[in-house]
């Protein structure tokens, strides 16, 4: 049975590590992950992202804000993340706090985006209902022809959150379903380690 993963001290580090090899063996969307949240009285739903930003702040998205998720971690300000890479049999769980990006971080992104995603995140209310496709082109059509160059404005009900991380566990798949796990949860003088039963 392969030996169980060695430990490190910083759990970004070994987050680090693991994207960075995940990116090697999946070069479309290895920074696609699950977002979970819930509404104040509990009812959960789960939707996949893109990270956009990990260092030892947590880990970034950026989303409309009137949009379902916006709305549930304006309104319940926790959630999950679960990353998934079949490929190397891992997981990463993270769960903690949420809170939004400053402006400055959300307009460098914005800037960095393609014009037709900019054009996007004005022509799209995102998560309600769209009577049909044809709306959207219209829509999309408008501010086309609104902001016909490359100077476009970042649209203010859009910008990014940030999962401040309390707990990160990383799995590792194992022979016979014996699988390791280690967990890492905040405490006020760092981070405390351990082991769960697979």
């Amino acid at each position: 049975m392969p030996d169980t993963l060695p430990i490190v001290a910083d759990p970004l580090v070994r987050f680090q590590e693991w994207m960075s090899e995940a990116w090697s063996h999946e070069p479309d969307d290895a920074n696609a992950m699950t977002l979970a949240t819930a509404t104040p009285d509990g009812a959960p739903a789960a939707r996949i992202v893109l990270l956009k930003g990990a260092d030892a702040r947590g880990f970034v998205f950026y989303t409309n804000l009137e949009s379902r998720k916006g709305e549930e971690l304006a309104a319940n300000q926790r959630a999950a993340l679960l990353f998934h890479w079949k490929p190397q049999g891992r997981q990463i769980r993270i769960e903690g706090r949420v809170e939004r990006v400053t402006d400055a971080e959300a307009d460098a992104y914005y800037a960095s985006r393609p014009r037709i995603s900019r054009l996007g995140a004005w022509a799209s209310d995102q998560s309600r209902t769209l009577p049909e496709r044809t709306e959207l082109e219209r829509r999309l059509a408008t501010y086309e022809a609104k902001y016909p160059g490359e100077d476009i404005p970042r649209p203010p009900h859009w910008s990014g959150f940030r999962i401040v991380p309390e707990r990160i566990e990383f799995w590792q798949n194992m022979p016979f379903r014996l699988h390791d796990r280690t967990v890492y949860t905040k405490t006020a003088g760092g981070w405390a380690i351990g082991k769960l039963f697979p």
